[in-house]
């Protein structure tokens, strides 16, 4: 039995790099600029339409991406859920990038992206919004219906006793662990990753000193983040459903859909017979199978898309 559990957790460690790992390709032809936004101001006109954001809609926030030109998988392996459960050394080293890293995601503030969204449900356009992002800009921006599918860094769950605590409430008792600590960080903003922690060296590692549980004493906390290799949970599975069940169409902004959670939508969506329209930087996992792909800068479009109907006609950059 322990042979067994040692080699499904190797499997489920492995499944979860290969997805870290997955690279979104050209799948379909792009498509006319003008096609693709005439298409989806008409979605949007219908109103109700369920979106689903990646961090293509927080990197004007000063938060990277996973996959873009400049994202952060090219310099940086983020944690899988495995190793967060098994291996200590690995754990000790997120949290000691993490102290430094996450106060530069505590300072992001909505961009216009964020706000345009905020809008759009406030007239009746969209339904909600479902995230891939843990940043919590969404919900800064004013945006109400916001299902979180990967959780949030706000908040820190022990993996032995299951309490919660707020990831404010930890920061303060890391900086009574460890003064001095940042002052002798020399922090690159750009380096900052999308799950909070920042690259550095080993020596500093090594002298961080973690804390532990507040409940139980123990030193296995998590970010109430789903991370990769691990389920998004049943009943957070459920208010999608509920969410989906009362749009009308399908809008994916800022994501490749290279993670299964977030492709699942667009699956689901065909599988009802919904419109699916695409905004992207570059190519998603989804375009052939999206009715409308427009590959653009994300801002722009959302200008575009608001302003008067006959401004549409004009060809985007």
């Amino acid at each position: 039995m322990l042979h067994e559990g040692k080699l499904g957790v190797e499997m489920a460690h492995r499944a979860a790099l290969r997805s870290i790992e997955r690279v979104v390709g050209e799948t379909a032809p792009l498509q006319d600029p003008l096609v693709a936004s005439r298409g989806i101001r008409k979605m949007l006109e219908r109103g109700s339409v369920l979106v689903l954001t990646g961090a293509g809609v927080s990197t004007d926030s000063g938060i990277p991406d996973y996959r873009g030109p400049r994202g952060s998988l090219r310099r940086h392996r983020p944690m899988t859920y495995q190793e967060f459960l098994h291996e200590p050394a690995a754990r000790h080293r997120y949290w000691a990038r993490s102290f430094v890293g996450w106060r530069h995601m505590d300072q992001a503030v909505p961009n216009p992206i964020h706000h345009h969204l905020a809008h759009w449900e406030t007239s009746g356009k969209i339904s909600g919004i479902v995230t891939q992002n843990v940043d919590g800009l969404h919900v800064a921006a004013g945006s109400h219906t916001v299902i979180a599918l990967h959780g949030d860094m706000e908040h820190i769950r022990c993996l032995d006793c299951g309490a919660m605590e707020e990831r404010r409430s930890l920061d303060l008792r890391l900086h009574r662990a460890n003064p001095g600590y940042l002052e002798r960080i020399d922090l690159d903003p750009s380096l900052v990753n999308p799950d909070g922690d920042v690259s550095q060296d080993q020596a500093h590692v090594d002298e961080f000193m973690m804390v532990g549980c507040a409940a139980c004493g123990s030193e296995a906390l998590k970010p109430n983040v789903v991370y990769f290799g691990e389920n998004v949970p049943p009943e957070r599975k459920a208010l999608i459903r509920e969410l989906e069940a009362r749009s009308s169409a399908l809008l994916v902004i800022g994501s490749s859909l290279a993670v299964m959670s977030g492709y699942k939508l667009l699956l689901d969506a065909r599988a009802a017979g919904k419109g699916v329209g695409l905004i992207n930087g570059g190519p998603t996992r989804g375009d052939a199978k999206a009715d409308f792909r427009w590959r653009t800068n994300i801002v722009q479009a959302l200008q575009s898309l608001d302003a008067p109907s006959g401004r549409i006609g004009h060809r985007p950059p």
